[in-house]
């Protein structure tokens, strides 16, 4: 699996700093990753759907370790570069 794609979309709220859309082999697309500054700073928050209890459960994840490791490092890249950009 490659990311091959990342749109970032900042957003100004407190904890909530971006959506991201990721593209995986130029074939397969997962819309709404947030970029979260939790409180030991920014992780990658997969999509989800709330439930009627009420809990939230992820849409789409990565299935081991490595793989979350891969992505979250690639979409952190991508929005810190995003935000370089915007701040020059």
């Amino acid at each position: 699996m490659k990311i091959t794609e990342v749109k970032v979309f900042p957003v100004q709220e407190d904890k909530l700093k971006a959506y991201v859309t990721i593209v995986i082999d130029e074939c397969f697309v997962v819309r709404d990753l947030k970029i979260i500054n939790g409180n030991e700073g920014l992780f990658v928050a997969m999509p989800s759907k709330k439930r009627k209890d009420g809990t939230y459960k992820d849409i789409a994840h990565p299935l081991n370790q490595a793989t979350r490791m891969d992505l979250e490092k690639t979409v952190l890249d991508a929005y810190l570069a995003e935000i370089q950009a915007h701040s020059e």
